[in-house]
């Protein structure tokens, strides 16, 4: 799996939006997944903090934008706003942290955690076992490929099951796709598949008429709709949905443990639902923060 489940290149010229390709156990290192109750459940999440971090005042988190509504930035600015600023910015009030929020590219986030140049990275990153071998990842969303379909819905489309004898169009190379052709192995009478480039060529196919529905991931999905209101229908299951985890060095088990409480902390006291809502994704919620809870 690499950075996020889909492929999504471009955006709309009308939505104005630029959307790139791309989405360890306890403390002690072992690979289940925890629930925040492990992590020191009578201590706040600042009395978890190592004294190192604690001391500079500063939580590090490194992103990379250009994946709406995760991270992206603000028209016409180099500000960084989306959920995973937001949240970032929730947890270090929650440690008692100023927030210092860099963008870097992404394939240079785990490196440069291990460098020691940030303390957590929140880029829409899957959970992986093989990203598990160099971080802890504490799980804070849940995504997977959403059905769109036009609003009119012409192809009566509720679930991948109505895709059967259907024209769909899919993004070339995208988990997306895989499951799509999944589905059509299941299908007495075959979809039609068309392959586009990214997921907004795709939307064109849609408004030309050209297919009924598409899938595409989750957040990027509700992101659509809403700078397109009445256009797209965002039907409600996610297929193939894992999680994605706040990055951290694998040898910090206290930050993680810090991190992990201080989600928690957020989830209880609904400050995490109201992030997400702001944002249009309470779909890929998470009931409780959990570390390395990926497949």
């Amino acid at each position: 799996m690499a950075r996020r489940r889909g492929a999504v290149a471009a955006a709309l010229a009308s939505l104005a939006l630029i959307v790139s390709v791309t989405g360890c156990g306890r403390a002690d290192g072992s690979s289940d997944a925890t629930s925040a109750n492990t992590a020191g459940s009578a201590a706040t999440a600042r009395d978890l903090l190592p004294a190192s971090v604690r001391d500079s005042g500063v939580l590090r988190v490194a992103t990379a934008e250009g994946y709406p509504p995760m991270e992206m930035f603000k028209s016409g600015t180099q500000d960084l706003i989306g959920v995973d600023p937001d949240l970032a910015a929730a947890i270090a009030k929650q440690l008692g942290l100023k927030l210092q929020m860099t963008n870097a590219a992404f394939d240079g986030l785990i490196p440069g955690l291990q460098a020691q140049r940030w303390d957590l990275a929140m880029s829409s990153m899957s959970d992986t076992a093989e990203r598990r071998q160099a971080v802890n990842f504490v799980d804070y969303f849940t995504a997977g490929g959403a059905v769109v379909v036009p609003k009119s819905n012409p192809g009566h489309i509720q679930s991948l099951a109505d895709f059967c004898g259907k024209t769909v169009v899919l993004a070339k190379g995208s988990s997306n796709l895989a499951i799509g052709q999944e589905q059509n192995q299941k299908c007495s009478t075959k979809m039609n598949i068309i392959q586009s480039e990214d997921a907004p060529t795709g939307l064109l196919q849609l408004d030309s008429g050209r297919a009924v529905a598409t899938i595409i991931d989750y957040p990027v999905a509700e992101q659509y709709a809403k700078q397109s209101p009445g256009k797209y229908t965002v039907l409600p299951q996610q297929y193939d949905a894992a999680p994605w985890g706040i990055a951290i060095d694998k040898k910090n088990g206290a930050l993680t443990q810090a991190v992990q409480k201080a989600l928690q902390e957020l989830i209880t006291d609904g400050g995490y639902t109201s992030i997400l809502q702001k944002w249009g994704v309470t779909g890929s919620a998470v009931k409780s923060a959990t570390v390395n809870g990926g497949s």
